[in-house]
């Protein structure tokens, strides 16, 4: 899965590039909902000397865009794909049991590839642009537990964004978004590994190349 993770990074980063004019690359830091809820059961519900717990609702990513102007300069069509890496979920539990030496560690890994199609109403350089559209988004959450084969399972769902952006110069604008992604659940032989549904937003650098 990191290897698929670095090569999907790798193509946007060289997407600009390799296509040259109309193109853009964002780095973007956000926010989602997230419920890890078979974490916290076995968290809530498991006798140790000690317990922690680690959420992360944080997530980083990056994305190449490709921006088709329509009957003017002011709107455009706009394709995208991404590269999300949420902060993991983990618990760590020390003396199972009450019973010194028994200690087990839990954790969930999730990427996200979300692929987008929006309008975008730009007003150029110096002002404020505004973009909405939908897509999909594939998920891949994994659990790893010690003594215990990677439990791991793939999800595609669909998501909408809404979002604004400041155009500092031709080459950069800084932009805030909201998604909302639709049952993004991800559910495997009756158990969560995660849960990301809902609204996230995020703050995103993008640097075009027209």
């Amino acid at each position: 899965m990191k290897k698929g993770l670095l090569v999907v990074l790798g193509a946007l980063l060289l997407a600009p590039v390799a296509f040259g004019n109309d193109w853009g690359l964002g780095l973007k830091l956000g926010g989602a909902r997230n419920s890890p809820s078979d974490l916290n059961l076995i968290y809530d519900n498991t006798l140790a000397a000690s317990k922690e717990k680690t959420e992360g609702p944080i997530y980083f990513g990056v994305e190449a865009m490709y921006e088709f102007t329509l009957n003017d300069e002011v709107n455009k069509l706009g394709i995208k794909a991404g590269a999300d890496i949420y902060a993991n979920n983990e618990i760590e539990l020390k003396g199972i049991a009450m019973t010194p030496g028994w200690d087990e560690t839990t954790t969930e890994k999730t990427y996200a590839f979300p692929f987008t199609v929006y309008y975008k109403y730009d007003q150029g350089i110096e002002h404020w642009s505004f973009f909405g559209g939908a897509g999909v988004t594939i998920l891949r959450s994994t659990i790893e537990q010690t003594g215990i084969a990677d439990i791991n399972k793939t999800k595609v769902f669909p998501h909408i964004v809404i979002g604004t952006e400041y155009r500092f110069s031709q080459a950069f604008a800084l932009g805030f978004e909201g998604r909302y992604n639709f049952n993004a659940k991800v559910e495997k032989d009756g158990g969560v590994l995660s849960d990301r549904s809902g609204f996230g937003a995020a703050l995103t650098g993008r640097f075009y190349f027209n």
